[in-house]
This record gives C-alpha cells, sequence and structure tokens, in this order.
C-alpha cells in the first residue's frame, strides 16, 4: 500500500523533469554566442497522461480490452535544428530561452508547493489533527 497512492512518485518525476529542463535551458542561455550551436529541448510526451493512466485500477475482463500498465516514456534532450536566429549558425533565440525558463520555474514551484501540501497533511495526521 502506498502511503499517498504515487501522488509523490509522479510528483518527484515532474521535478527531475522540470530540473533536466533548467539545467537544458541555461546551457542554451551560457552558448547564445556560440557559434552552430544547435539549442537544446527537454521532450517528455505524454508522461502526466501515463502517469495518470498508471494509478488507474483496471481490471480486464476480456482479452480484446486495453491493458492498463506503466509507460516506460522518459524525458530525453533533444536537439532543435530547424532554426537558425543568427548569422553565424548559432539557432538560440533569447527571448524564447528566458520565456520558457520561466515557465519552467512556475511548473517547478507549483510541483514544490504540492509536495508541501502533501507533507503538512501527513504533518497533521501524524500530530493527530493539532
Amino acid at each position: 500500500m502506498s502511503l499517498f497512492s504515487g501522488t509523490i512518485q509522479s510528483l518527484e518525476q515532474g521535478l527531475n523533469y522540470s530540473t533536466l529542463k533548467q539545467q537544458t535551458i541555461s546551457q542554451n542561455i551560457a552558448n547564445v554566442d556560440t557559434p552552430n550551436y544547435k539549442a537544446k529541448d527537454v521532450s517528455r510526451k505524454n508522461q502526466f497522461q501515463s502517469e495518470l493512466q498508471y494509478s488507474l485500477k483496471a481490471y480486464r475482463t476480456n482479452e480484446k480490452h486495453i491493458e492498463f500498465s506503466k509507460s516506460s516514456e522518459q524525458a530525453a534532450v533533444i536537439s532543435r535544428t530547424s532554426h537558425t536566429y543568427q548569422e553565424n549558425g548559432n539557432g538560440i533565440d533569447l527571448d524564447k530561452e528566458m520565456t520558457t525558463m520561466a515557465e519552467n520555474q512556475i511548473y517547478y514551484e507549483a510541483l514544490i508547493d504540492r509536495l508541501n501540501g502533501k507533507f503538512n497533511s501527513l504533518q497533521t495526521v501524524i500530530r493527530g489533527g493539532k
């Protein structure tokens, strides 16, 4: 039996993704003037949906029904080669990187807030509701 029904693990995976994305964005910003540097991004297709699907308990009553199983999808760093923004072949748009960094920061803080809420609930239960 899981204490929070897998919520902590899902939040941890989200934090891992956000950390990797932050590192990738920082690397892009640091290389904004590097000739022929191609921007990198973190790909995570449908991981949130797969986590929700995994947390559902489903019983197959017929072999033709779709199985509910955990996806092995992981976040991966990929290069964005479709755009060149500078004459030296550099593929980084600094404004886009800064915007993405701000979005990622908001996402990270939301996950941390939710995680703190889970731990505060546990602390309240341990103290007997006081």
